[in-house]
């Protein structure tokens, strides 16, 4: 999914502008009721005889002209150092002509305030009529004070016993709050101490077991059952390190008087002691050297301590309120003795999230060859065995390269094993999960192609998207069914026993990925600009299952990290797991740059990477919601160029099924081999 030059892929689409629908705009505001329009007038109707014609407002300082007009003074006299008439019937006019209109002032005065009285309050009613000196007796004055001060007594204990019943609001809904944390943190610390329990009983299981072991091997060799203990321990070990001859004949026998023979049995007994500190237990260097990896393991966890403590929280109750739910937490809530699946469940989180914290590179090579210019790796995916993989881009070329020659040979430069040419540039790749030579893809003619790799021939060529193909994808269940999305807003699936199109969905934006559901041949996850990701059950086209927001931007991506888990990558440089089974958002992954790109997105069961316009490999745990490692491309044809590294991007990453190790590539050919480490 790239562009036309060789450091510029082609952006994300973005929604397509349409019409509005007259049916589905807002219904018009209802329409005034008669009542409303008979009072508006009321409200607005002034006079026309009081307003000036110049300013069309009420007359302020009436001045009349000697034509019988009335006009504000300072609108007339403005008028008249311009032109020498009169606004309304054009008669010669200066201001020698203009004179007080004293009656009209004086009626305008009155009529502002008959106004002003009738829009006044009984209070304002009240001052200004003491303040226009209204007669009144010293004994109503006092009951007019005595009224006043009740009332103020009374506004003030309602006011009063207001902020007393908002404040008593208040902190009864915060102690309700902090009654429902109070449990919710006593529940929580009930579940830590379960698993604190459960943790102590199964480390005291290992060190007994451990112990077990080591008596075991410390046993005395004139035991009678060492001779078969022996061996056969160090066989299950250590790979037959040592074997039934390694105690040479004789030397377990022992007289009853003879010293030189106990000597020579304790020598001899000695051997495999040393022998299995070796094998056993490790020299120096590599204890050190555990130790190192497990203190940084240790400084993992103190760095994504929130996360990870609201992870341990979130599978702590799910699975407890799944066994509440259910009555079988003594049957299905518990694995092992007081060891419950939630812990379990983060058990396995934090032992693969601590496990890896950087990437490191195997094997490198370049996709760019003479005769192309445009290295831009749009697409990179494994076969079937993870034996081969492909790469296709902008060179309108699939390459088809041996995994095991890319690791073995120190050479940047590799001679694929196959190659197919295409007319167009190419977007996408998928290997048929059961058929090993068979591959499709996708480009940007809008044209799926099915290919034998083995023959370098095409299979099946599907020509009905109208516009570029940005997606295809097998099916994992129906290795005849594939599915395709397009720029023209159509989603397509295909058999390969036909020529055409099986289904046709229409939708209203362009579609930038689709994916099968690797448990089902009937559900389908598609990326569109629209910021959603549409959820289809192909029986059932006219509408989707569900559809899942939350993305601000276009999603380039969706894939599957198991029946249920699905990951979306949109341009909003976020990352997004839902669960498709209950249709829920789960986590939002976020830390590297996205905002106009393709930039690939892979996963496996554990894992989530992708790239990043930064030209870095992001890669995420799925349970944490920050980086677990990522990796900066540097190569050395860059800085021989004197070329910005920061105009790459990462284009395509492809995980090698459920291994540590992957392809990445990036805008400028390079492809990279990389491997989780600790």
């Amino acid at each position: 999914m790239v562009g036309d030059s060789t450091s510029i892929g082609a952006l994300v689409p973005t929604a397509k502008t349409e019409p509005a629908d007259s049916s589905a705009e807002a219904p018009p505001a209802p329409a005034p009721s008669s009542e409303a329009r008979e009072k508006e007038p009321d409200v607005e109707e002034v006079d026309k005889d009081v307003l000036c014609p110049i300013c069309m407002q009420i007359i302020k300082d009436a001045f009349l002209t000697a034509c019988g007009h009335s006009f504000c003074y300072m609108c007339i006299v403005t008028h008249l150092q311009n032109k020498s008439d009169c606004p309304c019937c054009s008669h010669f006019l200066t201001t020698n002509h203009l004179y007080p209109n004293f009656l009209l002032n004086k009626l305008l005065r009155k009529t502002s305030a008959r106004q002003i009285a009738k829009a006044a309050t009984p209070l304002e009613q009240l001052h200004q009529a003491l303040e226009e000196g209204c007669e009144a007796s010293p004994k109503e004055l006092q009951s007019l004070l005595y009224l006043i001060a009740e009332k103020k007594s009374k506004i003030e204990q309602k006011e009063a016993e207001t902020n007393l019943q908002i404040l008593l609001d208040f902190l009864l809904f915060l102690k309700k709050k902090k009654l429902d944390e109070l449990n919710e943190i006593q529940s929580d610390l009930r579940y830590i101490k379960e698993d604190i329990h459960a943790v102590e009983v199964r480390r005291m299981e290992l060190y007994r077991r451990r112990e077990r072991y080591s008596a075991k091997m410390r046993m005395p060799v004139d035991d009678p059952t060492s001779k078969s203990v022996w061996p056969s321990l160090m066989d299950k070990h250590s790979g037959a390190a040592v074997t039934r001859t390694a105690i040479a004949p004789g030397q377990g026998r022992m007289s009853s008087g003879g010293s030189q023979n106990r000597k020579a049995d304790v020598k001899s007994s000695a051997s495999p002691l040393i022998l299995r500190n070796d094998a056993y237990g490790g020299s120096d260097t590599e204890n050190l050297t555990q130790s190192g990896l497990a203190l940084a393991r240790k400084r993992r966890v103190l760095a994504q301590f929130n996360d990870l403590q609201d992870c341990y929280l979130q599978k702590r109750r799910y699975w407890a309120r799944l066994s509440s739910e259910q009555q079988t937490r003594g049957s299905n809530g518990l694995n092992r003795e007081d060891y419950s699946k939630g812990l379990e469940d983060f058990q396995s989180v934090l032992s693969t999230f601590t496990k890896y914290s950087r990437l490191r590179v195997v094997a490198e090579l370049r996709h760019g060859d003479l005769f192309h210019s445009a290295n831009i790796v749009s697409s990179i995916e494994f076969d079937r065995d993870d034996e081969l993989f492909a790469t296709a881009g902008v060179s309108r070329r699939i390459k088809i390269f041996e995994f095991s020659s890319v690791l073995n040979e120190a050479t940047d430069v590799q001679c694929p094993v196959s190659e197919m040419f295409t007319r167009s540039k190419l977007s996408c790749l998928s290997w048929n999960k059961y058929i090993k030579n068979h591959i499709a893809s996708s480009d940007y003619e809008g044209i799926v192609t099915v290919w034998d790799v083995t023959t370098r021939q095409s299979v099946m060529e599907y020509e009905e998207h109208e516009k570029r193909a940005w997606s295809v994808d097998f099916s994992h269940t129906q290795p005849s069914m594939l599915v395709s999305g397009s720029d023209d807003c159509k989603v397509k699936v295909w058999c390969t026993k036909q020529e055409t199109s099986v289904i046709n969905i229409d939708m209203k934006a362009n579609i930038c990925s689709v994916k099968y559901n690797p448990g089902s041949s009937f559900h389908v996850a598609v990326g569109s600009a629209d910021h959603h990701i549409h959820y289809y059950d192909l029986r059932k086209t006219n509408q989707p299952l569900h559809i899942f927001s939350g993305h601000r931007k276009a999603v380039s991506y969706v894939k599957f990290l198991s029946n249920n888990e699905l990951a979306s990558a949109s341009t909003d440089s976020t990352l997004r797991l839902w669960d498709v089974k209950e249709n829920v958002p789960l986590r939002i992954f976020r830390g590297h740059a996205n905002e106009k790109n393709f930039v690939g997105l892979t996963v496996n069961s554990e894992y989530i990477a992708c790239g990043s316009e930064t030209n870095e490999v992001y890669v995420y745990h799925k349970a944490i919601s920050k980086p677990a490692a990522c990796h900066r491309f540097i190569s050395s044809d860059t800085d021989e160029a004197g070329e910005d590294a920061s105009s790459y991007f990462i284009s395509a990453v492809c995980w090698k099924s459920e291994s540590p190790t992957m392809l990445t590539a990036n805008s400028q050919g390079t492809i990279k081999v990389l491997v989780l480490a600790p």
